[in-house]
């Protein structure tokens, strides 16, 4: 594969760092980072987007409420046609979150892969969707390391009830690979993927391997539902507007399976992520 044919859309994301380790001939795009082999790109203003270069590869790494038809037309003026998005598999699991905020950016990504659908099929481009389910990467994502952050400052973790409900975290490394593997795999052309990790755990046993990767003894405090009712209400009453992470629903989750099989990943490209191993 030609690396150097690649334009990788989204620099400084959980991917986009790894795909730099992974696809160093290839062109990122960034808003801010414009050292060696990344170009300035405002995904507001892609017609402004003038590189000096052509591209018929395109992965884009930023979030999929960001492409927009101007942005895909742009690209398919600049050579494109082979393209691969990542999305998220929240569409499935917090379609019906009872959190307002969550059912919007659930919204917000189908828009986008709608948006990615219907110009692949009236351009011709290739395109593919991928949607990860938890993505971790060790001291960087919002999903594991916010538990190692919360086992340092407290020394124990809290769970709601049991936590029973399955995980499968998957590495940002995992997910550049496979994002590199699709590129030339005829078969996932018009198709989307999701892309779990290689084990399935209970989120309670996630947390416990949280514990074991600092080298701690698990503190896993379980709390019935009610309290977290309490706590994130009166959270809210005193800091209004909280990031989305911090809400009931979230704890609610660690109940429900939230499970996806990449057996097709697997078949079509040889998807083949890890096991879960936070090394901090």
């Amino acid at each position: 594969m030609d690396r150097t044919d690649i334009l990788i859309i989204g620099a400084r994301t959980l991917i986009g760092r790894r795909l730099r380790d992974l696809a160093p001939g290839a062109i990122f795009t960034s808003r801010q980072d414009l050292a060696g082999n990344t170009v300035y790109l405002d995904l507001g203003r892609p017609e402004d987007f003038r590189p000096d270069k052509t591209f018929s590869q395109v992965i884009i790494t930023a979030p999929m409420w960001l492409v927009s038809d101007s942005l895909l037309q742009r690209l398919l003026s600049l050579g494109m046609r082979r393209l691969v998005v990542f999305s998220s598999t929240s569409v499935f699991t917090k379609e019906v979150s009872d959190e307002p905020a969550e059912r919007e950016v659930v919204q917000r990504l189908l828009a986008g892969e709608k948006t990615v659908t219907d110009f692949c099929k009236a351009t011709g481009v290739a395109g593919t969707i991928l949607r990860p389910t938890l993505i971790y990467d060790e001291g960087l994502d919002d999903n594991v390391s916010r538990i190692r952050n919360m086992i340092e400052k407290l020394g124990f973790f809290p769970v709601c009830g049991p936590a029973c409900g399955l995980r499968q975290p998957v590495h940002a490394r995992d997910l550049a690979r496979a994002a590199l593997q699709v590129l030339p795999a005829d078969a996932t052309h018009g198709k989307s993927y999701n892309l779990s990790g290689g084990d399935s755990l209970t989120y309670r046993e996630m947390v416990v391997l949280v514990f074991a990767a600092l080298d701690r003894k698990p503190a896993v405090v379980p709390l019935p539902e009610w309290v977290w009712r309490l706590g994130f209400g009166v959270l809210h009453l005193i800091r209004p507007g909280q990031a989305l992470k911090q809400n009931l629903a979230m704890a609610q989750r660690m109940n429900c399976d939230l499970w996806f099989d990449h057996t097709p990943a697997k078949q079509d490209f040889g998807y083949a992520p890890g096991t879960f191993k936070p090394d901090f």
